[in-house]
């Protein structure tokens, strides 16, 4: 018998005053602008003008009280967490730590303007020409987990293309954070009751009343299963990168693997979900639809990776010390074993050059041979 459960968590967990949030954002753009003064990183500086707009929009649109949603706060988790597994990915092979810092600002920007826009074009076109300043109110909800993925694409394309990375590199090592913040983001629409799934044939399933109202029906709970399939990418993306030998595996192996993954795995999943986007009388749903690309980007880069199998490593990896140390130890080795080989050869050439030659003879020994050379009959 399965379960029944009625969801009625309050998405909201604080509510905090907007200057509040406008001196947050102020003080993080004015951390940032003037780290990259200091450092002289111009990622840092466009990434405190970027916040400094960001306070401006609030300041201008935010109403006085903004109440802390628990989707905020796993969005948080997704960044840090994202942040921790991209530099676990660049210091296993000897990369800067830094370029994994410098990365969140690409990464910020890709997930809130990929996901937003995603949203206003897939879902919600009408909405936005009719009031074009809803674009910008990213706290009233509205973002697309494809276009998330579109704005972190085009994000890794340039952060690589800046620093001469090549973006399978770039791209592999950003994997496991992509399928993190999968997860999380799934988390936080249970958490927000929204993004629902169809209706169960009444048995069982999830009631959402901050969705359906009083009389809820039951509904499949469809965020559960899209953070199953999140953790199941993760895992799957950590023994795949053992199986293939962790930094010896090919170049472009584990994005392809969470293309190829995540979205079969979106594919299926949205036969259980609400209609979003596009008719109900179509046979395909919008994330359907916009899966399929990435589908088929998966299964070609698999074929790609491991038909060339370019081998992985971040450009200009330090080499350490013991593996230094053990290169000239095996350098010295090999000399050895050469100086062997050749004193063997030396020996080889001295026994071959008796074979097919007269022997010098003795004539202590000569005597005991007839002349036909068997030996004499001893008495």
């Amino acid at each position: 018998m399965l379960p029944t459960v009625n969801w009625d968590v309050d998405p909201v967990f604080l509510s905090v005053p907007r200057d509040v949030v406008v001196a947050l954002l102020g003080a993080f753009a004015a951390f940032s602008f003037g780290y990259g003064l200091y450092k002289k990183a111009s990622d840092q500086l466009w990434s405190g003008v970027f916040f400094a707009v960001l306070a401006g929009v609030v300041a201008k649109f935010m109403p006085e009280s903004y109440g802390l949603r628990y989707y905020s706060l796993l969005f948080v988790f997704v960044f840090l967490g994202g942040h921790a597994l991209l530099k676990w990915q660049i210091t296993r092979a000897r990369g800067p730590a830094d370029d994994a810092n410098d990365f969140i600002v690409y990464g910020v920007l890709g997930v809130l303007v990929g996901a937003r826009l995603g949203h206003v074009i897939f879902y919600d076109l009408d909405k936005a020409l009719r009031d074009p300043a809803w674009v910008f109110q990213i706290w009233t909800g509205g973002l697309a987990s494809h276009g998330a993925v579109i704005g972190l694409i085009l994000a890794m394309y340039l952060f690589c293309k800046r620093r001469g990375i090549p973006f399978l590199e770039g791209a592999d090592r950003f994997a496991f954070s992509a399928a993190l913040g999968a997860t999380l983001v799934r988390l936080g629409n249970l958490m927000n009751s929204e993004v629902v799934g169809k209706l169960t044939d009444g048995t069982w399933g999830f009631r959402f009343p901050r969705f359906d109202g009083a009389d809820a029906p039951l509904r499949h709970p469809s965020q559960i299963y899209e953070v199953v399939l999140g953790l199941t990418v993760l895992g799957s993306l950590y023994l795949i990168d053992k199986k293939a030998g962790e930094e010896r595996r090919p170049r472009g192996l584990l994005i392809s693997s969470f293309f190829t993954i995540y979205f079969c795995g979106r594919f299926l999943v949205e036969f259980f979900k609400e209609y979003e986007g596009i008719s109900p009388d179509s046979p395909l749903r919008m994330g359907q639809i916009l899966s399929i690309p990435g589908i088929l980007l998966g299964f070609y880069g698999l074929r790609w990776s491991l038909k060339n199998r370019l081998p992985a490593g971040w450009p200009n990896g330090e080499v350490d010390e013991d593996d230094d140390e053990s290169d000239e130890d095996e350098s010295e080795s090999d000399d050895e074993t050469d100086d062997d080989d050749d004193e063997a050869d030396e020996a080889s050439e001295r026994v071959a050059g008796t074979v097919g030659t007269t022997p010098s003879i003795d004539p202590d020994i000569d005597s005991e041979f007839g002349p036909d050379g068997r030996l004499k009959r001893q008495r």
